[in-house]
């Protein structure tokens, strides 16, 4: 209860009326990755109690026949300080798609969906048995080996979930193992220590290019680890490479001002590692910088389930229970609500819209107006090489990697660059020979 509602909860005062709407919610849970519902519980996670007699359970029970193939669930009470609070509990079902008179009703995140067209069964179907990556076994991963403990308890603290709550609850209640124990790939890509081991093509490549084309790469870096924390290192990059201005207001803390806002690439980069096609083994999340652009793109166009009419409006997740991790964190607002933010930051800051690029890849194109930014980290970096070069004329590539964050492969573009031009040349062999720093400009 203190989780509260996600995609594997669901709260109810009380029982209602129709039972079909409860019926609606349990066929839901079946057809995704299971769940529980509580009768007895409000929208803000506060216990009312609920009274349910053997008649309206004899009722519920009835209702929840009508679901086909026939669903073996729970219904039992809990007492809670003195209050019944009921409980169905609903693994994920076996003999999916389980239909409630005729119709399909599937989990999508904190909500349930009915499919109505064509597209959205077919698109169902495609993904029979198993339906989402996110769901299947991940058989060679340790819950107490390869779990990132660290962030575990970070999102804990981000969920607002008690720390009388053991790890193994927490996990249980979420959903993320499967009935032999084994761990959910969604599990293993949001808490897992380095998802990338187990799914190689779970990391985010983020590269640099000089010019507008992608001729010459002038950085270039791999970041793995739970998708939150991939998530982070790329916004990190991201703000590395970009023009940031400061604004300072009556000695408080500054405030950043990216040229393009913060928020649009917080939205793209969530939705990728929230909807991509992680059955593509041949792809993964690409950021791409270039003089006059960024583009963010990840395997997985359009879901069948959602009509081109329909874009930026509504939300059909490849993922359903990644996506509704990061809802518990709030790293999602709203469902179906992220393009429409980008495009809404995009106008307030006078920028033009971004493009969207719906077929095989989803690309997110976002336009640069300031060229002079590139030209000014292109400066700052070669400016930090020469001046660790000036301090340790013995310096090698990696330490001039790690000392400036550039990759090796743009740290020796640079290099290549600055000895044609004349400001550096090396004295004796690549081992053991030094840097000279020429101090004509």
């Amino acid at each position: 209860m203190q989780s509260g509602e996600g995609y594997n909860a669901e709260f109810k005062v009380r029982v209602p009326n129709k039972l079909k709407e409860l019926a609606a919610e349990i066929c839901a849970f079946a057809n995704a990755a299971g769940g529980v519902l509580l009768l007895g519980v409000d929208d803000r996670n506060n216990i009312v109690g609920a009274t349910i007699d053997n008649t309206k359970k004899s009722a519920i029970q009835n209702a929840l026949n009508e679901i086909n193939p026939h669903l073996p669930i729970d219904l039992y009470k809990i007492d809670v300080d003195g209050k019944d609070v009921w409980v169905i509990e609903v693994n994920s079902g076996l003999q999916k798609p389980y239909a409630l008179s005729g119709a399909i009703h599937v989990r999508q995140g904190p909500n349930s969906q009915k499919l109505t067209t064509v597209e959205q069964m077919r698109d169902f179907f495609q993904q029979s048995e198993r339906i989402y990556f996110d769901e299947a076994p991940c058989n060679a991963f340790n819950v107490s080996e390869d779990l990132d403990s660290e962030w575990f308890e970070e999102f804990r603290i981000e969920a607002s979930l008690s720390k009388a709550i053991s790890q193994n609850q927490i996990i249980e209640n979420l959903k993320l193992l499967l009935s032999d124990g084994s761990m959910k790939n969604g599990g293993v890509l949001f808490f897992g220590e380095k998802p990338e081991v187990f799914i190689e093509t779970a990391m985010i490549r983020c590269i640099a290019f000089e010019g507008k084309t992608k001729t010459n790469i002038i950085d270039d870096k791999f970041f793995g680890g739970p998708l939150v924390m991939q998530y982070k290192q790329a916004m990190q990059w991201l703000k590395g490479k970009l023009n940031i201005r400061y604004e300072i207001a009556g000695g408080g803390p500054h405030k950043e001002h990216w040229e393009i806002p913060e928020t649009a690439f917080k939205e793209a980069i969530i939705n990728a590692l929230a909807h991509r096609d992680y059955y593509d083994k041949g792809a993964r999340i690409m950021i791409e910088l270039f003089d006059d652009r960024v583009e963010i793109s990840n395997p997985g166009g359009l879901t069948s389930a959602i009509a081109p009419s329909e874009f930026g409006t509504k939300s059909h997740s490849r993922n359903p229970l990644i996506f509704g991790l990061f809802v518990r964190i709030r790293l999602v607002e709203q469902v179906g609500s992220g393009i429409g933010r980008m495009r809404a930051v995009m106008h307030s800051a006078q920028l033009p819209a971004p493009e969207f690029k719906t077929e095989g890849l989803f690309t997110v194109v976002f336009k640069r107006t300031v060229e002079k930014t590139v030209e000014k980290t292109v400066e700052m970096t070669v400016e930090a090489i020469l001046k660790e070069m000036k301090t340790n004329p013995k310096i090698t590539m990696k330490e001039l990697s790690d000392l400036t964050g550039f990759s090796r492969r743009g740290i020796e573009y640079h290099i290549s660059k600055l000895k044609a031009a004349g400001k550096i040349r090396r004295r004796g062999s690549d081992r053991s020979g030094s840097w000279e720093v020429s101090e004509i400009d």
